[in-house]
């Protein structure tokens, strides 16, 4: 199906499943233990056996040599295999560094060799007998000493520009110039980077933890040589992913080559070290801001700037693109540079460039308001645009910032807010408010769907979309029910498995609207063949409801089309040209209030709010369970997750999850969220958009305003901790 315009009568419209609150359909699984990650796939004859990874012990340089005698020679043990006499191993579509090193070595515990055994702790303790000698070279390992040397990236659009900048900037009535530096971030997620992989003959089958399964089908057939057909891929529940599972990593590439050379199954799970060190992160950033403005507030001129590091061939965090849509004014400029690191590859992590660019863009903004002697809300509603500002002929899709800002304001209690810094005390807690726009881009991503009527009137999904605790079991039930009128018991949806056909994925944010998209296609598909099946002569004339078909005071029941034999449907939905007439974005606005104890500079959360204009809700609790962690996860950006690099070494110190600090349970005690009623029909049939990581997009600026205003004292150097703090406090009196 090609969705270029949006239909004039929609099945979806009708809102009996779809968008009402529904508990996730595999919640049971997962409160009960019965759902299967992918370390936990096992066999009834027990025949698996485990892989250990060995890591690089150096950032940068070759190995001379490699003794695995005696891991060979130790108990348990069934292979050990390194690069030599396995092949060329070729790179995927999607990687920047090799997940498995031959004799040079591109990062810190880059992947050089894995050790098989009939247990876990066999594995393990021969991999400590590996003996390596490297010739280690100097590395850059420091964003800042780098920065001179970064040059512009080959790929994308790393630099934009309209009007004329820097003449409008140099005669603005007020102007604002800023540096902020935002850190190395790890996704943290609970379930570490795990694959299970068996042989047969030529046929490869990994079960694993992936939220993008065709992406992985295909980079793991490139690199090892073989043809995609002959690889299966399967990854059914995830325990989160954040961007880190969106690229084959070395964990699936390492298991297949253990299991090949073994002929046995074979289990590898990364140690939580290694999801730090071997896997992907979001890089640090240097970002310059500058704005300028008339007295009345209307930004007159704007620039964004950003430095940020990857290894040679890797991308850069672009975390300018929001400036290039979020403020109206006439004359702008934005411009990425990349730096070359040796450091572990940088890659997305949830909200890729809007997150770390927020945090810096929406701290200036607040900057510049006070400068002006504007309220912050004030000063971001009167500089709102409906256009491209960049390409002033293109319209928003939907755009409703204004009124994300203003109920979020009312509802927060705004007003109450201290107009000057360190002016609201409670005994010895300093409290402020902050707020913060929030801004996401809207992905359209191709997806499609398989659907199956049996003759008991179920209704069963098949595609490879995955479900890293989004809810995407549950909406894709919700569309299936809503599109062929079932009770959502009725609906049997089976994810994460390349025999499927291809969807979206999980990523972006633009898995829940471009996934059941794709279902909603197939569902369409699916109720021409029931029309046919049935005798009626158009689909359109149909009401399908109560697992009835309906048309006029004819009625016939929905399992009667599958009565001879089960119904098939297969389709996908394309999205045309609809994000080229029209930027797809997504709007928020987060309100924080946070106390900061005079005597030690400890930041304390008190509440927070996020207002969210992201088209349909498909489900409110499960979009709600989205916003409230990703407002979580702001939070640790904001004050506590740093990713700690070693500049001589060339690694991350802090790689487990004692010293790499994320928000707990008594980190966050009150979030309220707010979803402004609204569609957005040129999105896409479901009229939804994303809403996974504009819940992220602004959370840390806010924080940081509301500590400046509770203080007086403004950081720019993320995170905000409270030794850049203290020194800044009023005495205790």
């Amino acid at each position: 199906m090609r969705f270029d315009t949006p239909a004039m009568t929609n099945p979806i419209d009708q809102g009996k499943v779809v968008g009402q609150r529904i508990h996730r359909i595999d919640g049971p699984l997962k409160t009960t233990g019965r759902a299967v990650y992918a370390y936990e796939w096992h066999d009834s004859n027990g025949r698996y056996v485990y892989g250990y990874i060995v890591g690089s012990a150096i950032a940068k340089g070759r190995i001379r040599s490699m003794d695995v005698s005696a891991a060979r020679n130790a108990p348990g043990v069934l292979a050990v295999v390194t690069s030599d006499g396995i092949g060329d191993l070729k790179k995927g579509k999607y990687n920047t560094a090799k997940l498995f090193g031959g004799t040079e070595i591109q990062h810190y515990h880059q992947a050089i060799a894995v050790v098989v055994a009939e247990t876990f702790e066999e594995a393990r303790a021969a991999a400590a007998l590996v003996k390596v000698d490297y010739a280690e070279e100097k590395g850059a390992f420091d964003l800042e000493a780098a920065k001179d040397t970064a040059v512009k990236p080959e790929e994308g659009e790393p630099d934009s520009a309209a009007g004329d900048f820097d003449a409008a900037f140099e005669t603005a009535a007020v102007k604002f110039d800023q540096t902020y530096t935002t850190p190395d971030q790890s996704h943290a997620m609970m379930e570490p980077h795990a694959s299970i992989a068996a042989w047969n003959g030529d046929e490869l089958t990994v079960w694993t933890s992936s939220q993008m399964i065709d992406w992985w089908r295909t980079d793991l057939a490139t690199t090892l040589g073989i043809d995609k057909e002959k690889v299966h891929i399967m990854s059914p529940f995830i325990g989160g992913g954040f961007g880190c599972k969106l690229f084959l990593r070395a964990d699936a590439v390492l298991a297949a080559l253990a299991a090949r050379e073994a002929k046995r199954p074979v289990k590898v799970a990364l140690p939580r070290p290694f999801l730090m060190n071997n896997t992907t992160h979001r890089p640090a950033t240097i970002q310059r801001i500058r704005i300028g403005a008339e007295r009345d507030g209307r930004i007159t001129a704007i620039a964004h700037e950003s430095w940020s590091g990857d290894l040679p061939g890797g991308g850069p965090e672009v975390a300018v693109q929001q400036t290039r849509l979020l403020y109206a004014g006439a004359n702008r400029m934005t411009a990425t540079r990349l730096a070359t690191l040796d450091l572990p590859e940088g890659n997305a992590m949830r909200a890729p460039g809007e997150a770390p660019g927020m945090m810096a863009l929406e701290i200036a903004i607040d900057e510049m308001a006070e400068r002006l002697g504007r309220d912050p809300v004030d000063f971001r509603i009167i500089n709102d645009t409906q256009v491209d500002p960049e390409k002033p002929e293109r319209p928003f899709s939907h755009r409703n910032l204004v009124g994300c800002l203003r109920t979020g304001a009312e509802r927060f209690g705004w007003q109450d807010r201290s107009k000057q810094p360190g002016g609201r005390r409670e005994g010895n807690w300093l409290v402020g408010m902050g707020v913060a726009s929030a801004f996401r881009n809207n992905l359209l991503v191709p997806s499609g769907a398989r659907v199956r009527l049996d003759r008991e009137g179920i209704v069963t999904v098949e595609t490879d979309m995955t479900d890293i605790g989004t809810g995407s079991y549950t909406i894709i039930a919700q569309t299936a029910a809503e599109m062929l009128g079932v009770p959502v018991d009725k609906v049997a949806v089976s994810l994460g498995d390349s025999r499927f056909p291809v969807s979206s994925g999980s990523g972006g944010q633009f898995g829940g609207n471009c996934s059941t998209a794709g279902v909603y296609a197939a569902c369409v598909k699916l109720r021409e063949a029931v029309a046919q099946k049935l005798g009626f002569n158009s689909p359109d004339e149909l009401t399908f409801s109560g697992g009835e078909v309906r048309a006029g005071d004819r009625r016939m029941p929905l399992a009667q089309a599958a009565s001879d034999e089960a119904l098939v449907a297969e389709d996908r939905i394309e999205f045309g040209d609809l994000d080229k007439t029209h930027q797809q974005s997504t709007f928020g606005a987060h309100f924080v209030e946070v106390g900061v104890d005079v005597a030690t500079g400890e930041t304390r959360i008190r509440r927070m709010l996020a207002v969210c204009g992201a088209g349909r809700i498909l489900n409110p609790i499960t979009a709600r369970s989205q916003v409230i962690g990703a407002m979580t996860m702001g939070v640790g950006g904001a004050l506590s997750e740093e990713l700690v690099v070693d500049t001589e070494r060339g690694f991350f110190v802090n790689h487990d999850l004692a010293a790499y600090e994320v928000p707990v349970h008594a980190d966050i005690p009150h979030q309220e969220v707010i979803f402004l009623d609204e569609s957005d029909p040129m999105s896409s049939p479901m009229k939804a958009k994303g809403i996974a990581e504009l819940g992220l997009c602004g959370v840390a600026a806010a924080v940081a305003n509301a500590i400046y205003n509770a203080t007086g004292v403004r950081v720019r150097k993320y995170p905000i901790t409270l030794d850049k703090l203290i020194n800044g406090l009023p005495e205790v009196s």
